[in-house]
């Protein structure tokens, strides 16, 4: 079965409106996940990330999201057991999307417009075809997001590039999500997100202040208060450390 017909745009558009929202907490992360899988027309999705990256003895993938059709044969389990190895050593040496074909005959995937910019694994080992997006975002960074299918599908090159794009900005905001949740005694309020949101724009205490209706002393603590929970020693590195948090942009 070929990719369905009709405008890609319309598809883009559409993940566009549901990838966009803001990550906040884990419930956040699934839609986004959805509609991924819409946009492939996949049965599934999980999210497989890489433990003990620097030891190669103790590298692992490890399912940390995970919506599997209820199926025989179906889960990461199975695909972890049956390509495990080959996908910690790929990740290592390309970010080339990964794919592979079911046991039957007639469920394969496969992207005939894209053949040089995907890797296919061994045919034939498991229930379920699929696709899977290497992500590789520094040592607790790297993962594949993983998208399983049935019956013969063909993606085109463009749906391929769109998701793998926004396969590693999820992947990133899984990793912020993961900040924040490390750190919940130091969550900051909304007024220190905006004074540190203007700041970054590289608006003086003045400034912020005329903009948010507040006293240069009320923003320079609210700025001050920021600086210490996010264990920073200046405004600038606060600014910095908000940014790469997912805070502010």
């Amino acid at each position: 079965m070929a990719y369905p017909e009709g405008p890609f745009e319309t598809v883009r558009e559409d993940l566009r409106a549901s990838t966009s929202r803001q990550v906040t907490s884990r419930s956040d992360i699934f839609p986004k996940l959805v509609a991924l899988q819409r946009a492939l027309h996949a049965r599934g999705f999980a999210v497989l990330r890489v433990t003990g990256t620097g030891m190669p003895s103790k590298r692992r993938l490890l399912a940390e999201y995970e919506n599997w059709p209820a199926a025989h044969g179906m889960g990461s389990e199975p695909f972890i057991a049956a390509y495990s190895e080959i996908l910690l050593n790929h990740i290592e040496a390309s970010l080339l999307p990964v794919m592979w074909s079911a046991q039957e005959k007639d469920s394969f995937a496969e992207a005939s417009d894209f053949v040089p910019f995907v890797v296919h694994l061994e045919p034939r080992v498991l229930a379920f075809s699929g696709i899977a997006f290497p992500v590789r975002l520094g040592a607790v960074g790297n993962g594949y997001i993983v998208f399983p299918t049935t019956g013969a599908v063909d993606l085109p090159g463009e749906v391929i590039l769109d998701v793998h794009g926004r396969c590693c900005k999820l992947m990133t905001e899984i990793l912020q999500l993961d900040a924040r949740r490390a750190m919940p005694s130091e969550a900051l309020s909304e007024r220190e997100i905006a004074c540190l949101q203007l700041a970054g724009d590289g608006r003086i205490s003045e400034e912020i202040a005329d903009h948010l209706k507040l006293s240069v002393h009320t923003v320079n603590a609210y700025l001050g208060s920021a600086t210490i929970k996010l264990d920073s020693v200046n405004r600038i590195q606060a600014i910095a450390k908000a940014i790469r948090l997912g805070y502010i942009t």
